[in-house]
């Protein structure tokens, strides 16, 4: 059709390959103008995405309506590839911008499209710009094989990237392929660290797994007058050699992930062994969840709501930070809330090392144990747990004072390498000119502790804070003690909370029987419904909490923070507390000693 109107306007003289040549101009030049657009301005550049994706749609019909008279007139198959890789990296960056995850699905369709028709590799190893091309293809497909959770074809094209990348070596002599060296390197890593264990259930909000929305507990009209919604993220992250694929860190992947929906059953769909070789995934309540069906089968699912909207920001400069920050705030609807995710270590950290006693020294796995051996859930006149306000405190001294606000101007959090110092740290301070609209701040940082000085200093709406602990690790002294091989321990505990809990009891993939996981995983799950209870029906709830307590995603974090630092950090580490989170939350049936969960329990289950 697209043929038709082109020749009828010029009488039918123009030559069908000119009539090609002058859409695939037109079209190049529309996506120079939209591939540098940036990702994070709510609906300003729909526009432009329509207008490019009219043309390439365009394009993509006429070739294929005139493919053979295109290929006599000398059109080449690389050039159909390029074509098509164009359309998918649209579909990419539209999913960037909106968090739709039918533009990410249809990015996926094309990109399998091209490889499994190989539009790139006629004369591959004749032509150092197609070796290029075929590369970069790899490189972009994988990307998109991550966000979507498809990691046989990720280890697939890990190893044709690998293979391609050795070739080009031998036959490129004269080119440097040390940059695609460093590609393979960064996902091979990438992927030794987010292992299959990382992802026996969905870091997606699962429907199957995972409480419904419509049945959740809602929250005393007289506390929570308004239900906020999820409606904007921000994620960053930045640590000195962190694992990382291209601008995607593994902390930000997790974040991305845990702030979405998962297409319901689409986790299950292919035939992916679980950690213990089992090839059994778990369902709700521990139960085995179903067997995958086909890999190609539906990914998106209409029947859920749209995700929340996600900036992701690898080393950005403090300027442009606060730029996205100010245009999303501006954008954010009357009901919304903004996440605001940031780990990256803090300035002249130091490192503390804990006394445990007369010359003691563990093994940290054998301490981990004698923990939970020795340890019984604390009661609330013990326990240094987080939540308690400042005047709870045995210790006067831990409760919050005007130093602590001006930490405010005085802690800070790393996130790039660029310029002078002051480019490279976000202060406490930054973010109130924008607690005018409604935060929800998670802050995994060795610093975390200096934001608490944004409590009372808001500038119109209370900040709901989730602060990490200053360190995870007592026995460790290296530099930035929260990380751990598989990422931060505090995010993962966000995003994946059980598989963190056997991280830190040194267990590996190998040492956890499934049925026993599956049991462990469902009194976890019961526990976190019942603590959301707890807070939906509690009159002390601050309005902070209240206020998003309804909205599925947030209140999967916060009860997992809460599980995380009662239980967990706090038995484990003995001394090694939470920052008070900014608002309490002083209920006394959230007591540990009330609660079906607790990690004695589960270290005798999975042990």
């Amino acid at each position: 059709m697209a043929s038709n109107n082109n020749n009828s306007s010029s009488g039918g003289n123009i030559p069908v390959s000119e009539v090609y040549w002058s859409l695939v101009d037109k079209a190049d030049k529309k996506f120079s103008k939209i591939r540098d657009l940036p990702f994070y301005q709510r609906n300003r550049y729909d526009t432009y995405f329509y207008k490019v994706f009219k043309v390439y749609t365009q394009l993509w019909k006429f070739q294929q309506e005139n493919r053979q008279k295109l290929v006599e007139a000398g059109l080449k198959r690389w050039e159909i590839g390029e074509i098509a890789s164009r359309i998918a990296q649209l579909y990419f960056g539209q999913y960037m911008r909106t968090s739709d995850a039918g533009y990410l699905s249809e990015s996926y369709v094309f990109y399998e499209a091209i490889l499994s028709r190989e539009y790139f590799k006629e004369g591959l190893l004749q032509d150092l710009n197609l070796a290029n091309k075929q590369l970069r293809f790899f490189a972009r497909f994988m990307m998109v094989c991550l966000v979507l959770n498809r990691r046989e074809m990720v280890h697939q094209l890990v190893s044709q990237l690998k293979m391609l990348v050795d070739e080009c070596k031998r036959t490129f002599q004269e080119a440097d392929f040390k940059e695609w060296k460093l590609v393979v390197q960064e996902i091979v890593r990438f992927l030794k660290a987010d292992t299959a264990f990382m992802n026996t259930r969905p870091l997606r909000y699962s429907l199957v797994l995972d409480p419904s929305p419509d049945c959740l507990p809602q929250v005393s009209i007289s506390i929570g007058k308004r239900n906020l919604r999820l409606r904007d993220a921000i994620l960053s992250s930045y640590h000195h050699n962190e694992v990382k694929f291209s601008e995607l860190t593994l902390d930000t992947f997790r974040m991305l992930q845990c702030l979405e929906w998962e297409p319901s059953g689409s986790f299950y769909q292919s035939g992916g062994a679980s950690f213990s070789g089992m090839g059994t995934k778990i369902g709700q309540n521990g139960s085995p969840g179903p067997s995958r069906i086909n890999y190609s089968h539906d990914i998106t699912d209409p029947t859920l709501p749209p995700n929340p909207r996600k900036a992701i920001l690898y080393r950005p400069s403090i300027t442009h930070f606060i730029a996205v920050l100010a245009t999303i705030c501006e954008e954010l609807p009357p009901d919304g809330v903004l996440l605001i995710y940031l780990s990256g270590s803090g300035r002249g950290r130091q490192t503390i090392v804990p006394s445990y006693g007369a010359g003691t020294s563990l093994d940290t796995t054998e301490n981990i144990v004698r923990g939970f051996q020795s340890h019984n859930i604390l009661s609330e006149a013990n326990s240094t747990s987080p939540f308690r306000s400042p005047s709870d405190s045995p210790n006067p001294s831990s409760g919050q004072s005007k130093e602590d606000c001006i930490s405010c101007h005085s802690g800070c959090l790393h996130i790039g390498s660029r310029g002078n110092g002051g480019l490279n740290f976000i202060y406490p301070c930054d973010l109130i000119p924008f607690t005018r609209r409604p935060l929800f701040l998670v802050i995994d940082s060795d610093s975390s502790e200096a934001f608490k000085g944004i409590n009372g200093a808001e500038k119109g709406e209370p900040a709901a804070m989730l602060l990490s602990p200053s360190s995870l690790s007592p026995l460790v002294t290296t530099v930035d003690t929260s990380r751990h091989p598989t990422g931060s321990l505090f995010t993962i505990f966000l995003t994946a909370p059980l598989q963190a809990f056997c991280l830190l009891l040194g267990f590996s993939s190998s040492d956890v029987e499934m049925d026993l996981y599956s049991k462990a995983e469902k009194l976890l799950s019961s526990s976190l419904n019942d603590w959301g209870l707890t807070l939906a029906t509690s009159d002390a709830l601050d309005l902070a909490w209240a206020q998003i307590l309804s909205d599925p995603f947030l209140r999967r974090i916060l009860l997992r923070y809460l599980s995380s630092s009662h239980t967990f950090f706090f038995l484990i580490f003995k001394g090694f507390k939470f920052p008070d989170m900014h608002k309490k939350i002083k209920i006394k049936s959230m007591n540990p000693e009330n609660l079906d969960w607790n990690s004695s329990t589960a270290f005798k289950i999975l042990s």
